[in-house]
């Protein structure tokens, strides 16, 4: 389960919008879908015929990722290497060259091929002391295929050359710059590997929206904020230099991370899609220092290796925002999590699409579901969750916890349009869309408080993004985080920020329905299994961090207490983030009682001081607490959901268990009844049913108390004393 590594170019379906919005946001470059969205528009209009990507991806033969605990020079990994593989028994094995602009740095991994006897060679590599583990080499090849969605053959579609004057575009006030205007698109596709992998996503249009004016950007603009000073990365499929958008462009690095010599997509169908999505990420930032990598071959093919490289290219830049508007499911690729953290222990904002795979749950992208990370969801103009954004819970907790809250915010991503190579203008839809606004907003923010900038990190910069949020009305935590992107209330927050910790949520309220669903569908009861919720910590006080102490449980009343709270924590908060588990049961004494209980959780996070501080930084936190409780409902009334043996991460890919979605029908999801089976969840709580969750194996509970075990997909097999219970 954990060696396979997911590269699955999905759900970022909406990367070209997302390049363009970048650019009016931030300066992404997904050029190469940009161009394939384009055509589409060209032979698309209200016929409801869509792009479809189809993602394959395999293992590399004989080449393996040797991750090493450090960073060491060429030749001192080679002397390593040489000494781990001496006498294993492999005949044959070369170090394969990456012929990138950072190979000849100081790295933390060699890209190894064993030719012979591979098993003994990975033994003895994995048991050298300076190696830190080894994983498979994974390649991922898309493909671009149109078809015709029946569902959305009603759309309204926007013609691809549609005349459009870009400066009235996106400033529809007449405001004027001494700079031109930049567009920048990125990738959306998932560079998630498995060795079955075979998916298809869609690109949606829709009609063209104003970004820049939506957000309020001339607001900032009107102070002098416009991203200067700010360093923005672009993994993209290249970077054309004679591109029209970019001309004149603050384009500090063009890099080349693939294995061929042009730093200029190939292919002119794919650079009209980044033309769309750097409009929108240089229109909101468009004074930003941006480097153009090239991740992507032209025929859109890419490797775990170039991507580590290119990680490490921009931590040794010092780059401040990077946007991924790609991802895939596996949150178990090592070598990529574990890349991710290091960008953002060095104070790299990432900015990534959670994807599109909405309206289902738990569908959520790496790195978007990491705590360290920002993930976007999208809306509509209406200010509705887009039906095709992701939704949560994470599924890392899966199956004994409870996943955490994503997205962290939402944004437009649902018919927002900019300008293409050609001329015209383009419509996308797409988280991928979504993730380039919010990055851009990000690079306006961070030019906004340059004279506060080490009190700026990826943890004080999500904090104001989250706090500053509106809610998304008749929407709940799991579709919209914490709400709206509000990019003027978020530089108030900013301009005022010290650094702190907090929560996310920020309070827990099984009585607010929509927002606080699933906890708010369904009482609690005495002899129920305890309910989970997954906290989010953030530690805006530093990279490193811990929790002093235990947390505690303070009931707001002297009466008996009528609940038991219980926790599991990071014992180390780092990078910048770490979680709370918060179990909650009903004491015997409230078997007969309904009403609610109220109280709030305190905890106190402690970091390393900084600067010339002398005393640790300290937060004391407080979670507000309300719990519904009723009497326990008799046994005919009471089901009992198998969560403990359905896999978090199906190590393969299953049918769906809906099989009305003929068009994807794999599923990498793992099974949950707030997931997958939410609308079967919901079908049985409006019958009078309460449904539990068994994170545990069946010798853990009284079977007596249920009348129903529900066992579905039961992936994981069942221990000798569960059969004979």
């Amino acid at each position: 389960m954990g060696a396979s590594l997911r590269m699955v170019f999905n759900k970022m379906l909406a990367f070209p919008l997302a390049l363009s919005l970048i650019v009016s946001v931030l300066l992404f470059s997904l050029e190469s879908e940009v161009r394939a969205t384009s055509t589409q528009s060209q032979t698309g209009g209200r016929d409801g015929t869509h792009l479809h990507m189809d993602f394959s991806s395999s293992i590399v033969d004989h080449e393996y990722i040797v991750s090493f605990k450090g960073y060491y020079k060429p030749q001192t990994r080679k002397r390593y290497l040489t000494a781990a593989l001496f006498n294993s028994g492999v005949a044959s094995w070369k170090i394969v060259i990456r012929d990138n602009p950072a190979y000849g740095y100081p790295s933390d991994f060699d890209l190894v091929k064993l030719n012979d006897q591979y098993q003994l060679g990975l033994d003895a590599l994995e048991s050298h002391p300076i190696v830190k583990r080894v994983t498979p080499h994974k390649r991922v090849i898309r493909t671009l295929k149109y078809v015709r969605d029946p569902e959305e053959a009603a759309d309204t579609g926007v013609k691809n050359n549609k005349p459009c004057n870009i400066s009235k575009l996106f400033w529809p006030h007449g405001l004027h710059s001494s700079r031109p205007i930049r567009k920048s698109l990125s990738l959306g596709a998932t560079y998630w590997h498995s060795p079955t992998r075979l998916r298809s996503r869609k690109l949606l249009r829709a009609v063209p929206k104003q970004i820049t004016s939506s957000l309020a950007a001339d607001f900032l603009w009107q102070m002098e904020f416009k991203g200067a000073g700010v360093k923005v990365a672009v993994f993209d499929t290249g970077l054309a230099e004679d591109h029209p958008h970019f001309k004149k462009a603050k384009v500090k690095d063009r890099s080349n991370w693939t294995n061929e010599k042009t730093l200029d997509d190939g292919t002119t169908r794919h650079r009209n899609i980044g033309g769309v999505v750097r409009n929108h990420l240089h229109i909101i930032s468009f004074f930003c220092t941006v480097y153009g990598i090239f991740l992507f071959q032209h025929l859109i093919v890419s490797y775990t290796s170039w991507f580590l490289d290119a990680f490490n290219y921009a931590i040794l830049k010092k780059i401040n925002v990077l946007n991924l508007s790609i991802g895939g499911p596996d949150f178990m690729d090592h070598p990529f999590v574990d890349k991710v953290w290091e960008l953002t222990a060095n104070k790299v904002i990432m900015v990534s699409a959670i994807g599109n795979d909405g309206p289902l749950y738990g569908t959520l992208n790496n790195p978007a579901d990491q705590m360290d990370v920002i993930g976007i969801g999208g809306i509509n103009f209406d200010n509705q969750i887009a039906r095709f954004s992701s939704r949560g819970m994470t599924t890392w907790e899966l199956p004994t916890g409870y996943g955490r809250v994503k997205p962290d915010i939402v944004t437009y991503g649902s018919s927002v349009y900019g300008s293409g190579l050609q001329g015209g203008c383009k419509s996308l839809s797409g988280t991928s869309v979504a993730s380039p606004v919010v990055a851009g907003a990000v690079t306006l923010l961070y030019s906004a408080v340059l004279d506060k900038s080490d009190a700026i990190n990826p943890a004080s910069m999500k904090q104001a993004l989250m706090t500053s949020a509106r809610k998304v009305e008749d929407a709940n935590l799991f579709e919209q985080g914490w709400g709206k992107l509000d990019l003027i209330r978020a530089y108030q927050v900013l301009k005022e920020y010290k650094p702190q910790a907090s929560l996310s949520p920020s309070y827990i309220d099984f009585a607010e329905c929509p927002y606080m669903w699933p906890y708010c569908s369904q009482q609690i009861y005495y002899g129920a299994m305890p309910i989970i919720v997954n906290v989010t910590i953030l530690n805006g006080m530093g990279v490193t961090g811990t929790i002093v102490g235990k947390p505690q449980w303070h009931p707001y009343t002297h009466e008996p207490s009528y609940i038991d709270v219980a926790y599991s924590y990071s014992k180390t908060l780092w990078p910048w983030s770490g979680y709370l588990a918060v179990y909650i049961s009903v004491a015997k004494e409230a078997s007969n009682w309904e009403g609610s209980v109220s109280g709030l959780i305190s905890l106190v996070i402690e970091s390393p001081p900084e600067n010339d501080e002398k005393s640790p930084r300290i937060t004391n936190l407080k979670l507000p607490v309300r719990i519904m409780i009723v009497p326990t409902p008799p046994k005919s009334k009471r089901i009992l959901w198998d969560q403990y043996h359905n896999l978090r991460y199906p190590p393969g890919y299953f049918p769906r268990d809906n099989l009305r979605m003929k068009n994807d029908p794999l599923d990498w999801n793992g099974d949950h009844i707030h997931t997958n089976f939410k609308d079967m969840y919901q079908y049985l709580r409006n019958n009078g049913y309460f449904v539990e969750v068994l994170g545990s194996p069946f010798t853990c509970f009284d079977a007596s108390h249920y009348g129903t075990l529900l066992i579905v997909d039961a992936e994981e097999e069942y221990f000798p004393d569960e059969i004979k219970s």
